[in-house]
């Protein structure tokens, strides 16, 4: 690998605003803000507004919005149209 053109790969903190929920990760992210963590060390923090912890789907909070296929709603519109042909 060459030296110097790869970003520094370190632990990060990241935390979801939106469930107050912290996240340890090895990132490249930088960031000016630091926090001590459970384990006595100071990381770099990223604020996120939505992560797995909080997203819908991921938490299976997601709305069915139709459980209809595209060829079952097709039916349903416009039922079995024949064309004739002369």
């Amino acid at each position: 690998m060459k030296e110097g053109i790869h970003p520094e790969y370190r632990q990060v903190l990241f935390h979801d605003t939106s469930v107050d929920q912290y996240f340890l990760i090895g990132s490249t992210m930088s960031s000016d803000e630091t926090m001590t963590w459970e384990d006595g060390n100071t990381y770099p923090v990223v604020r996120l507004d939505i992560s797995s912890a909080s997203h819908p789907f991921y938490t299976g909070k997601q709305r069915e919005v139709g459980s209809e296929g595209r060829a079952a709603q097709f039916q349903r519109r416009f039922g079995s149209v024949t064309t004739r042909r002369r």
